[in-house]
């Protein structure tokens, strides 16, 4: 099961998941496109594989750039592979039957292939299904939209239904489902992605689901605690935290960052780790 090599990798390296979002103004201006792209990333996991328990992915920032930047993307989920690294897809898709079937079968297989995905459920739970097939017949994984960290989370996730908020009805609704695909572990291949910046309830909200492993972006340049962050990673050691900027561009604050970007990136990682261990 996908959950239980991401466990394992968390046990052996960190609770780290590092956000490969290239931004083309903020690199080097060698190559093409695809090359500038690829060479980033590249860099940026030679630099953290050993400490990041995977990479994620935020399509977006590949897509932006049309056919040069899927093929960036394409390569740097080969690269992370050949490194024996986890990938997480962040494409937060959510749609109708058929076109999540298509959604599916392209991100689970073929040259988009990745271990996990991020969906958005706040369409419908059907939108999920298509999914599910792939969890256990393929060791992939699923991260579900919950609580997100967005100023308008509040527009639709914070909405009175049912005696509580909207979140906490999808997020006990899933925690049904993802009792049918366990790891050897106990763990789900299921998880929930949680605002690192909402911070009420963290600790009920561990608690409450404890099986279900957590994606915590939010931390660095968005501003997460490490006390909540801490929080919500809990003791289950399955669940992880995504950082981008304040790893991958930490070089920007330095002279001589262009030169050791990679260098950077890896004082930022540890000292990310460390940060969160000690809150």
């Amino acid at each position: 099961m996908s959950i239980d090599r991401l466990q394992a990798a968390i046990q052996a390296k960190s609770f780290v998941c590092v956000g490969l979002d290239p931004r083309l103004e903020w690199l080097p201006t060698e190559g093409t496109v695809s090359e500038r792209l690829f060479d980033f990333n590249r860099q940026m996991i030679d630099a953290t594989y050993d400490l990041a328990a995977c990479f994620k992915l935020q399509i977006a920032f590949y897509e932006a750039h049309g056919l040069a930047g899927l093929k960036a993307y394409h390569q740097t989920i080969q690269y992370a592979k050949e490194r024996d690294c986890l990938v997480i897809g962040d494409i937060k898709r959510g749609d109708i039957d058929s076109t999540a079937q298509a959604y599916a079968q392209a991100h689970f297989s073929g040259d988009f292939e990745v271990d996990w995905v991020t969906l958005n459920p706040y369409m419908g739970y059907d939108t999920l299904m298509p999914y599910l097939p792939y969890l256990q017949d393929h060791q992939k994984g699923i991260f579900v939209l919950v609580r997100t960290s967005n100023p308008g989370a509040k527009d639709i996730e914070y909405q009175w239904v049912d005696g509580q908020p909207l979140y906490l009805k999808v997020a006990d609704d899933l925690a049904k489902l993802a009792q049918d695909y366990l790891g050897e572990s106990g763990a789900s291949n299921i998880g929930f992605v949680l605002g690192g910046t909402q911070v009420e309830d963290i600790s009920a909200l561990r608690q409450r689901y404890q099986q279900i492993p957590f994606l915590i972006p939010g931390y660095g340049a968005q501003g997460a605690d490490p006390r909540a962050v801490r929080d919500y990673l809990g003791d289950q050691g399955h669940s992880i935290v995504n950082a981008s900027r304040s790893i991958i561009y930490a070089f920007r604050d330095y002279p001589d960052g262009e030169e050791r970007m990679s260098y950077y990136a890896r004082q930022a990682l540890k000292h990310m780790i460390a940060t969160i261990e000690r809150a």
